[in-house]
């Protein structure tokens, strides 16, 4: 089966459907793995401009057999092979045989065009010897991802070359070495570490800690099996041990073993941060130049193994040694020493202190407004009118209200003794000031609140492609949200967030160093113990999320991932690592990428993008069959996305000069393929007012280095934003975004690490009043009219839709569609009536509960049980007496299928309507001309979104439908 090139693994049903319909003949056929049930086959058969798509299941014996119509009598086969050779006979229960096999691509790993099994170690898995393919000296990464930091003193041709001849070397022993998983791990090592070892020679610490972990990480699979194999024959020994009484003290005290003269022990107790866990006895390997005479000699497998398991333990004893000595002499040979370094105090914390901002009251009056968040109150003191000063408390300020119209402008109004309420417009300097006011009285309302749970936290997001070197003493810009950009006011710049997430590419430290520098950087400047949540790692890819002590225990449900994209989808120098958890009742995702380098590789990139949501195993187990977009509330994706900009580097360089960076970002590439709806659909991202953040000359920010000398000629590397932080979020959820930028004193690598900031409504466990079911009419419902479905497929398979929900007890199911339309080409319209949805009930039914839930909706075919695409729909705009229409896309493994609307009602029985207003609901915007409202409505409805989240570099869409099906049934010119 793996030479067969109608095989095409875990490819999507969409792309499937994509490449029958590019072969376009009858009978056109190819065989993917089943999305619904693991270890079965889909085959997809193309037949009068239709997919037809038939699981193939293996049973208890592992024989495989094609669910086909009733009647036909199933066929049980050994191997694939042999199932499809009989299928392609007539009269087998297909609506026709299987005729002209649609081969997998070649793809070529430099052409950047996308598919799935790529690769520089092997072209065509599975298909004759893999074929070896060295890398450059410099490594892979355009941007010098092997670049290493000299020792001063060094003379220029030792600076870079040592690595490289020491690389050179082991891509002379590769090709004849089939650990080729092995040989990247020491790839990494030479390219990236070696030289740091060189640097600790030079302080005259001869440890060789990146070998040590290098080691440890390679042989982390054969320490595993180790231990496996000597529970094993530890076990099988005690089977032939002497016969013990039941009350001899021998089977109560069973002394340690004690290695002989001549064993040595491998790996004891191996550092838990390398990734290796404590093994519960010793491994005793004997060192013997062969096997013991004697000893199972007539075996020959049996002395290869040992002979083996001898060279292993006298390899990983005398490596260390020998590459000890070899560095030495290098530092000696070429002179190499580095001056003694100061350590300069870390900087003073900032406590948070009254603020003072000027700001403009009506048309020329000059006024002080003072915050003081400790005490609860705003002071209003006007410049020259000598009245006297006036204090807002907290609980008196009602509503906040900013203007869109003016970015500085903001209303206050606050209640008064005995009279209606109170407005006053206050314009600041900029709109910076605004936010720092706003921010502020939001921590005041936060502070003061007589709420035992959260319902708005701050969220930090950090990320920096550090170039493999160790990071600068202070952080304190990075952490501080300050440099250029969307930054954080002064005023507000040390307030301590909640949850800081910090992802790291081509990150050289160790973990544990790394986690314990993040964690004293925030004590000195936040006075913060923070705890470490998760710290997920893939070689030089590392993400840490810390947060509040305070808010640990609301942190539950905590799941780490990660996905390798490198070369073959082997190695970790390219990929992602992923985090989520529970904060309360709302669920977070985070994601840390570093995708392909490269002006060209594009496609790459995007293909790199859509195996990390497929293959990142996040959240809630029960929704691992949705698109991974829509498992959570909110899910951050960040990283080094290395998207380049698609212009000549002088005019790039003009435009940065002149600080014109929207030309430059219509000619991004993120974001001409995210309007292609190629990634990262409906995400959004916060306004770039930055230069971009690669690639520095190190040392400095003033100067960018775009052309690199490689071996097979120069390289342009154009300036590009190539570090950005998106965000996707549930409907009808609260999240802003405060700070986007990146630092400007930072210039120890040729990126500049990138920040943005968010301010995140949260849910906490809801308890209601009174207990569910307590009388007949406290049930709540949600009710469909009509639900209408469109899916861009060339089946004509009837489908079902499940329905999934925290507030359900269990997943709910339709019945099949009982209107089809398949007229148009390529799109597939279905139909259901009320009497075919289901009628869900909530496990509780207050109005305050329901208006945070959403429900997951996921189009499934009934012949394969696979989906179609998924989507999330909100329950509060459906709140009400009436029935509300409701419309999105729908997405599956991260493309969209297709676009669903209907109409939906959910009734909230009498007495369980009571709300109240979230923390976060009393700060709004309006126009100019707008008053504010005289109360809030019971369950306040959000504006109307745009269906797509578009860059704001780029025109807007048409209004109406923007799902090109809709156009063709609906004839919408």
């Amino acid at each position: 089966m793996a030479a067969a090139g109608w095989y095409h693994r875990d490819i999507s049903q969409v792309v499937a459907e994509g490449l029958l319909a590019k072969a376009g003949r009858d009978g056109s056929f190819l065989v993917r793995d089943s999305e619904s049930v693991k270890g079965a086959y889909a085959l997809c058969l193309l037949f009068q401009r239709h997919v037809y798509t038939y699981r193939i299941l293996p049973d208890d014996e592992g024989l495989l057999s094609v669910q086909t119509i009733q009647g036909i009598q199933a066929k049980c086969f050994r191997t694939l092979p042999d199932l499809i050779g009989a299928y392609q006979q007539p009269n087998n229960g297909l609506v026709t045989p299987l005729l002209h096999p649609v081969h997998r691509a070649r793809p070529d790993e430099d052409s950047g065009e996308p598919g799935r099994g790529r690769g520089l170690y092997q072209a065509g898995r599975g298909e004759g010897p893999a074929e070896l393919v060295t890398l450059s000296t410099d490594g892979e990464d355009a941007r010098g991802w092997g670049h290493t930091v000299p020792c001063p003193g060094a003379p220029p041709s030792s600076r870079t070359h040592i690595p490289q001849q020491l690389h050179q070397r082991l891509q002379e022993q590769v090709h004849s070495s089939p650990a080729s998983d092995f040989m990247g791990f020491m790839a990494e090592y030479l390219t990236h570490h070696v030289q740091l070892d060189l640097e600790a020679l030079c302080h005259g610490h001869p440890q060789l800690r990146h070998l040590s972990t290098a080691l440890a990480t390679a042989c982390r699979a054969l320490h595993s099996e180790i231990d496996f194999t000597l529970a094993g024959l530890e076990t099988l020994a005690r089977v032939f041990d002497p016969p013990v009484s039941p009350r001899s003290p021998a089977r109560e005290q069973v002394s340690a073993p004690t290695a002989p003269r001549g064993l040595h022990i491998l790996w004891c107790s191996p550092d838990p941060q390398r990734g290796i866990h404590r093994s519960s006895s010793a491994v005793l390997l004997q060192k013997y130049p062969s096997p013991p005479q004697g000893f199972l000699s007539s075996d020959p497998d049996l002395e290869l193994l040992l002979n083996k398991i001898s060279t292993v333990n006298h390899l990983l004893s005398s490596l260390e040694k020998k590459v000890l000595k070899s560095l030495q002499e290098t530092v000696t040979r070429h002179n190499l020493a580095l001056p003694s370094v100061a350590v300069a105090p870390p900087p003073a914390a900032r406590p948070l202190a009254v603020q003072n901002f000027e700001v403009k009251v009506g048309k020329s009056q000059r006024a002080a407004l003072t915050v003081d968040v400790e005490s609860g109150t705003v002071t209003v003191t006007k410049r020259g009118t000598g009245s006297a000063e006036e204090v807002i408390p907290h609980d008196k300020i009602l509503q906040l209200i900013k203007y869109q119209s003016v970015q500085s402008k903001v209303r206050l109004v606050c209640a008064r003794d005995n009279q209606k309420s109170l407005s006053r417009d206050f314009i600041f300097p900029s709109a910076r000031k605004r936010e720092a006011f706003c921010q502020l009285l939001q921590l005041m309302k936060i502070q003061h609140s007589n709420l035992d749970e959260p319902e708005l936290i701050s969220v930090y997001v950090g990320t920096w492609n550090m170039g493999s070197t160790p990071p600068p003493r202070s952080l304190a810009s990075w952490l501080t949200s300050r440099g250029l950009g969307r930054t954080q006011d002064e005023t507000t710049a040390c307030i301590p967030h909640d949850i800081y997430v910090i992802g790291t590419q081509e990150n050289s430290l160790g973990d544990r160093e790394w986690v314990e520098f993040l964690c004293a950087s925030l004590k000195t400047l936040m006075a913060i113990d923070y705890r470490v949540v998760a710290l997920q790692c893939l070689w030089s890819i590392k993400m840490v999320v810390l947060v509040k002590p305070e808010h640990q225990r609301r942190i539950s449900h905590v799941h780490t991932s990660s996905v390798k994209t490198g070369i073959a989808n082997t190695l970790g120098n390219k990929g992602a690592v992923g985090v989520s958890f529970l904060f309360n009742g709302t669920s977070f995702g985070f994601v840390n990428c570093h995708l392909a380098s490269g002006s060209e590789k594009t496609h790459r990139r995007n293909q790199n993008y859509s195996d990390i949501l497929h293959s990142l195993a996040l959240g809630d187990k029960r929704l691992g069959g949705f698109d991974l977009t829509l498992r959570f509330t909110h899910l951050f994706w960040f990283g080094d996305l290395n998207y380049r900009l698609d212009m000549d580097v002088q005019d790039i360089l003009t435009h940065i000069v002149k600080k014109d960076f929207q030309a430059l970002l219509a000619v991004d590439q993120l974001n001409l393929e995210r309007e292609k709806n190629k990634v990262f659909l409906q995400f959004s991202e916060g306004d770039i007012s930055f230069p971009p953040t690669y690639r520095y000359e190190r040392g400095t920010r003033d100067t960018y280095v775009w052309q690199k000398s490689k071996p097979t000629g120069m390289r342009i590397n154009v300036p590009s934003w190539c570090d950005r932080i998106l965000w996707k979020s549930h409907p009808e959820t609260h999240v802003v975004c405060n700070s986007y930028g990146c630092t400007d004193d930072i210039v120890t690598s040729d990126h500049s690490p990138v920040f943005a900031t968010f301010e995140v409504g949260v849910t906490s466990q809801f308890v209601p009043k009174e207990a569910p079911g307590s009388s007949p009419e406290a049930l709540a419902c949600i009710e469909w009219e009509s639900i209408e479905v469109i899916l861009k497929t060339t089946s004509r398979s009837k489908c079902y839709i499940e329905f999934h929900s925290y507030c359900l007890e269990e997943v709910q199911r339709s019945g099949e569609n009982t209107f089809q339309n398949c007229d148009i080409p390529g799109f597939l319209k279905l139909g259901w009536s009320s009497k075919h949805l289901p009628v869900l009930n909530p496990i509780l039914p207050d109005l305050e509960y329901l208006g945070d839930q959403h429900l997951l909706l996921s189009i499934k075919s009934v012949e394969s049980c696979e989906s179609y695409g998924e989507c999330c729909l909100a329950l509060r705009s459906a709140i009400g007496a009436t029935a509300q229409q409701f419309e999105t896309f729908l997405f599956h493994r991260g493309e969209e299928t297709g676009s669903v609307r209907g109409w939906m009602r959910v009734r909230v029985p009498r007495g369980r309507c009571g709300t109240r207003e979230r923390l976060y609901e009393w700060i709004s915007f309006e126009e100019e001309d707008a008053e504010p409202a005289a109360e809030a409505p019971v369950c306040p409805k959000p504006r109307p979104q745009r269906l797509r989240s578009r860059p704001r570099s780029l025109p807007e869409p048409a209004p109406g439908y923007t799902n090109p099906a809709y156009f063709i049934f609906e004839g919408v010119p």
